[in-house]
């Protein structure tokens, strides 16, 4: 567990020490995210699979998270010695940081069997205005993954941006419906007060809230403007690790079972550590209870990326040089199908 600690929490002290001192600190915070994770991905070494749950250090995520984040809105809507160089270093290493650590550590918890964990796992979503992507992820991608009833598997062709522009509305609706079908399915119909939604809307009216409190409407603007940044991470990850492909439909209209061919994985050990293994995408489809330091990648039958996920995330972002590099790997896997 060693090197999941050092490379989820190395960016969270760098960013804390960014965020009450300035100076040189929000570049090395940058880059301890960036350029770092790089290099070290270059190193040759493999994390080996685990039985341990990892709950430990998901906790102490989860933990470092929501101060983190206020202190972020804060720095960036109040603090007087950050330079406007400074801010903007700030702004991209928390908002990578709240986009590919916390949301890989927050569906971590949303995925254990124990209620408190799940709902910590919902609070951080809530925290970046993306709470719907919890019943959205449970109810919907977990089920349809790979298939044009996923809002979240883009077809091949479909540029990033495009695909952005319609999971932000698909995603919520989606997990709207699903909640609803969930509550209709209840022998005794739950009251409307305890339906999912009312928690992630005034959840995020709270977390609004709080950043008019920590810093007024600089902070307001800084809080949406981190939000969004992180979204867009996420929207990246769920992009690149099913982008193009896509489950058979039987006579009856019912996809095949979920297979191992049916996910995108990273092959790069220090970028998969500091995002708990969310890169080993397979194995969690076909076991989404599992704990992250036991997910394993076998090549020969689970499709793996040229390059690291936040590399990938950043090609795809170009949606010209994505296609060129990943349409005829999609058709390949498609053909072996």
């Amino acid at each position: 567990m060693v090197w999941y600690a050092i490379a989820s929490l190395t960016p969270a002290m760098l960013l804390a020490l960014a965020c009450l001192l300035g100076g040189i600190w929000p570049l090395l915070a940058a880059l301890s995210i960036t350029a770092f994770v790089f290099l070290m991905d270059k190193l040759p070494h493999t994390l080996p699979e685990q039985d341990a749950s990892g709950r430990g250090l998901s906790l102490t995520l989860a933990a470092v998270h929501f101060p983190l984040l206020a202190l972020g809105v804060w720095a960036l809507g109040a603090a007087p010695y950050l330079s406007p160089l400074d801010t903007l270093f700030l702004f991209i290493g928390l908002g990578m940081f709240f986009g590919q650590v916390s949301n890989s550590n927050a569906h971590e918890m949303i995925h254990a069997s124990a209620r408190l964990p799940r709902r910590i796992g919902a609070l951080i979503y809530i925290s970046v205005l993306h709470g719907h992507h919890v019943s959205a992820h449970l109810r919907v991608h977990h089920i349809f993954a790979a298939t044009d009833a996923d809002p979240n598997s883009a077809p091949i062709g479909e540029g990033f941006w495009t695909y952005a522009a319609r999971v932000m509305h698909g995603e919520f609706t989606a997990g709207w419906r699903a909640d609803n079908l969930h509550r209709k399915r209840a022998e005794n119909v739950p009251p409307m007060w305890t339906h999912p939604y009312i928690g992630y809307v005034m959840g995020g009216l709270v977390c609004i809230g709080c950043a008019y409190a920590l810093a007024g409407w600089r902070g307001v603007i800084a809080y949406l403007g981190l939000v969004l940044y992180a979204q867009v991470q996420l929207l990246l990850s769920d992009y690149v690790q099913h982008y193009g492909l896509r489950r058979t439909i039987n006579n009856s209209g019912k996809p095949e079972p979920i297979g191992p061919e049916h996910s995108w994985n990273a092959p790069k050990w220090y970028s998969s550590a500091m995002m708990l293994n969310a890169p080993r995408h397979s194995d969690h489809h076909l076991r989404p209870a599992r704990a992250f330091p036991a997910l394993e990648v076998t090549p020969a039958t689970m499709p793996i990326l040229p390059r690291s996920l936040p590399v990938m995330a950043a090609i795809a972002m170009v949606p010209p040089l994505w296609r060129r590099i990943m349409d005829r790997r999609v058709e390949r896997w498609q053909k072996l199908a």
